[in-house]
């Protein structure tokens, strides 16, 4: 793989986002299934088929992906038992229980907001 140029385009957005904390924080989050995920362990260990099956929409491929990226960013605490049929369990890690009281209010904020857009839109209607 080639070197990154110094006033690529990419490097100076990684460069950004490495310097600024909430920047950095929203790509570890981000996404459209990341928060969902967090979300449903915020209660406890799941097994995948029990966050499969409690997120709506969300393909067996991309929950695998999303979880890989979760691990990685150690926000995700996967553990495998040995026992036949394997099972795997995953739950939040320290840190990532730390945005519980944050995503609460950022879904008040959402709430709020939506009230606020579909009050305009009946308004200009």
């Amino acid at each position: 793989m080639g070197k990154l140029k110094e006033n690529s385009t990419n490097n100076i957005n990684r460069q950004y986002i490495q310097g600024c904390d909430l920047s950095y924080a929203v790509c570890k989050i981000g996404g459209r299934w990341k928060l969902i995920i967090l979300n449903k362990l915020k209660d406890g260990k799941l097994r995948f088929s029990e966050l499969r099956n409690s997120i709506s929409g969300i393909t067996e491929r991309m929950l695998t992906l999303q979880l890989r990226e979760l691990e990685k960013e150690s926000l995700v605490k996967r553990t495998v038992y040995a026992e036949v049929p394997p099972r795997v369990d995953y739950e939040l890690t320290d840190i990532a229980r730390e945005l519980i009281p944050i995503w609460k209010q950022l879904d008040e904020w959402g709430g709020k907001h939506r009230e606020m857009m579909m009050a305009q839109e009946t308004i200009e209607e």
